[in-house]
């Protein structure tokens, strides 16, 4: 005799997200990672509160229309941090996701790490998904939980020689703190899941070198670079209903370049 199971959500109703608040920090200018995974996150049916540090929020929210709310943090500043997602809280009623995109670039700046290196990626990329994450658990557990979903990176599973050291220990660091949030926060409610890009043809990589673009782009196993969307796809899936029972791993999106890592 088989039983059915309750825990699989009912097709959902409009979009992915629909009815769903997201804090989704990093957004940038558009064709970074962020702003696209802002604009599938409304597209989905989200609420999104669009945060960043540039002033380029402002402009990436306006496109998206009234589902988005613009917000300047710092997340390395821990004022910030809560302010923001007070900030979502008064707007919206609730949190349900937040997705930590926020970042500077990782690629080497000599041939030794320096100190200003290291305290640079480490405070943005571990620091700050380490305070993102903390206060949407605050925020999200009252109403019963919610799904965060932290950007990592390719680089956090081996070393390329382009990217700092640094800032590979720093995203490995971010593979362990959502793996802690889940395990410590699940009965809470809350799941929490890394996507960990390959080479992806976000703004900043536009400016590539061709020779360096092909060399990268040939890591991967499909043999190309991959695009902003594709990472912001797998970052709506693991934030939606659709993943309900998926909490704790991290999620290489990167054509299948970690596969050939020896």
């Amino acid at each position: 005799m088989t039983t059915k199971s309750t825990a699989v959500p009912a097709q959902l109703p409009g979009g992915l997200l629909e009815g769903k608040v997201a804090v989704i920090t990093g957004v940038g200018a558009a064709e970074t990672i962020g702003a696209v995974t802002a604009a599938v996150f409304v597209q989905e049916g989200a609420q999104v509160l669009a945060a960043d540090i540039s002033g380029a929020q402002k402009e990436t929210a306006f496109a998206l229309g009234p589902a988005a709310v613009p917000f300047h943090v710092d997340i390395t500043c821990e004022e910030d941090v809560e302010a923001m997602f007070a900030h979502a809280v008064e707007t919206f009623g609730r949190v349900d996701i937040l997705v930590n995109v926020a970042g500077n670039p990782g690629s080497r700046r000599g041939p030794e790490v320096t100190v200003e290196e290291f305290e640079s990626l480490t405070s943005v990329h571990l620091l700050g998904t380490l305070l993102t994450n903390k206060h949407a658990v605050r925020v999200m557990t009252p109403t019963g939980g919610g799904a965060i979903v932290n950007f990592s990176s390719a680089a956090s599973f081996n070393i390329d020689e382009r990217i700092s050291m640094a800032y590979s220990a720093a995203k490995s660091g971010v593979n362990s703190l959502t793996k802690s949030i889940a395990v410590r926060h699940g009965a809470q409610g809350i799941r929490a899941n890394a996507v960990a890009p390959g080479f992806t043809l976000s703004k900043k990589n536009h400016r590539v070198p061709p020779e360096a673009l092909k060399e990268l782009s040939s890591k991967a196993a499909l043999g190309r670079a991959g695009q902003p969307e594709e990472q912001a796809q797998v970052a709506a899936f693991l934030a939606s209903d659709r993943a309900s029972f998926v909490t704790g791993v991290v999620v290489p999106v990167d054509g299948g370049w970690s596969a050939k890592l020896a």
